[in-house]
C-alpha cells in the first residue's frame, strides 16, 4: 500500500521461541508457504524496514531481510505498521486495511492487541508496548484485522498444513494444469503448481487429495517419492525419494527418506534415509545418515517441552524435534 511501511517486532512470547529465538527473528521462520515477514509483505503491499527483537540479534543479516534493531531505535519516519511477528494476518487483511479510517492506535487480530498504527508525524510506540502489547492496551478501539496469533513455538508444526493450503489458494486462485511428465503418477484433484525450471522425475507419485502442492522455481523431485499435499517445494530444492507428506521445504533442501508434517527452513541437507516427523529444522541443519525421530509416545500422551519458563505441556499427541539453526547430527541418531 502506498506510503505504508512494516515494522515487525518480537514481543515476549516470540522470544520464547527457542531454539530459533536464539538465532533469528521470528518475521523470518517460515510458516505455511512464506516466511511471517514475508506474507505480511504481500497481504498490505508494503516493504518491511526493520525488525525489532532482542539485543542479541542485532546485526542478524540473510537475504531479503531487513535490519534488526533494538526495541529503542523504532523507525520514527512515514506511515507505519508495527505488526507482531507472532500475527497471521488472513489474505484479505490487506483489504480490510485498506477500506478503515486509519488513525493512530492499536490494531489487533480477533481480541488480541498484535501492533500499533503510527501515522507520518506520530510517535512510534514504545518498548513496553513492543514487549507485551496485549498488556497495555485493549481492543476496545483497535482497528481489527482477520487472521490468527500463533502463541507458542509447536503451533508452528500443528498449524503448518492448515496454513500451507490458505496460502497455495491464494497466491494461486486459478492455477494452471501442468504438463506432467509420462511416468508421473497424479491422485485427487488438488492443485499442482511448478515453478519456472521445476522438474519431476518418471516414478513419481504427487497425492493432491490432501491438499495443494507447489514446485517452486527450480525445484525438482526424484523418482521414487511420494509427495502428499499440502506441500511446498522451495527454489532449488530436491526431494529425493521417500514419502513426504505436508511439508513445508525452504530454499536448497535436499530431501530423502519418511518426512512427515515437517518445516525445513532453508540449506537444511537431509541427504539420507530416516524419519523425520512432525519436526522444524531450521537453516543449514545437517542430519547424518539414518538420523530418527520419533514424534509419538508410547502411552499415547500429550507431550512436554522445555521452554524459557519451563516444561509446558503442549497438547500435542504427535511432535518431534525442534532443531535449531546449523545443528548438525551424527550417522544413526536417534
Amino acid at each position: 500500500m502506498a506510503d505504508l511501511s512494516l515494522v515487525l517486532f518480537d514481543d515476549t512470547r516470540a522470544q520464547q521461541w527457542e531454539p530459533f529465538a536464539l538465532t533469528r527473528p521470528a518475521g523470518e521462520l517460515l510458516f505455511g508457504a512464506l516466511t511471517f515477514r514475508a506474507r505480511a509483505e504481500r497481504i498490505f503491499g508494503a516493504p518491511c524496514v526493520a525488525q525489532l527483537a532482542a539485543d542479541h540479534l542485532r546485526g542478524f543479516a540473510e537475504a531479503g531481510a531487513p535490519p534488526v534493531h533494538g526495541f529503542n531505535a523504532a523507525p520514527k519516519e512515514g506511515n507505519r505498521l508495527f505488526l507482531s511477528s507472532r500475527a497471521v494476518p488472513a489474505w484479505n487483511a490487506g483489504a480490510v486495511w485498506a477500506n478503515w479510517t486509519l488513525t493512530a492506535g492499536p490494531v489487533a487480530v480477533g481480541e488480541e492487541i498484535v501492533g500499533w498504527y503510527a501515522p507520518a508525524g506520530e510517535r512510534a510506540p514504545g518498548p513496553e508496548f513492543l514487549r507485551e502489547p496485549l498488556s497495555k492496551s485493549t481492543a476496545a478501539n483497535a482497528t481489527r484485522l482477520p487472521g490468527r496469533v500463533i502463541n507458542h513455538v509447536w503451533e508452528l508444526i500443528g498449524g503448518n498444513p492448515e496454513q500451507l493450503a490458505e496460502d497455495i489458494a491464494a497466491l494461486f486462485p486459478e492455477p494452471r494444469e501442468p504438463e506432467l511428465p509420462a511416468g508421473v503418477h497424479r491422485l485427487g484433484s488438488g492443485a499442482v503448481i511448478l515453478g519456472k525450471g521445476a522438474s519431476i522425475e518418471p516414478g513419481v507419485v504427487l497425492d493432491t487429495s490432501g491438499g495443494p502442492i507447489w514446485l517452486d522455481q527450480g525445484a525438482s523431485v526424484r523418482a521414487f517419492t511420494r509427495l502428499a499435499g499440502p506441500a511446498y517445494i522451495g527454489p532449488g530444492s530436491t526431494v529425493l525419494g521417500g514419502p513426504v507428506e505436508a511439508v513445508s521445504i525452504g530454499p536448497v533442501c535436499k530431501i530423502r527418506g519418511e518426512v512427515a508434517e515437517s518445516i525445513c527452513l532453508g540449506y537444511v541437507n537431509k541427504s539420507h534415509s530416516g524419519h523425520m516427523g512432525h519436526a522444524y529444522l531450521g537453516r543449514w541443519v545437517n542430519l547424518g545418515a539414518e538420523t530418527t525421530n520419533s514424534d509419538l509416545k508410547n502411552n499415547y500422551g500429550t507431550i512436554r517441552l522445555w521452554t524459557p519458563r519451563g516444561e509446558q505441556d503442549t497438547g500435542e499427541i504427535k511432535l518431534g524435534c525442534l532443531l535449531g539453526d546449523h545443528v548438525k547430527t551424527g550417522i544413526g541418531l536417534l
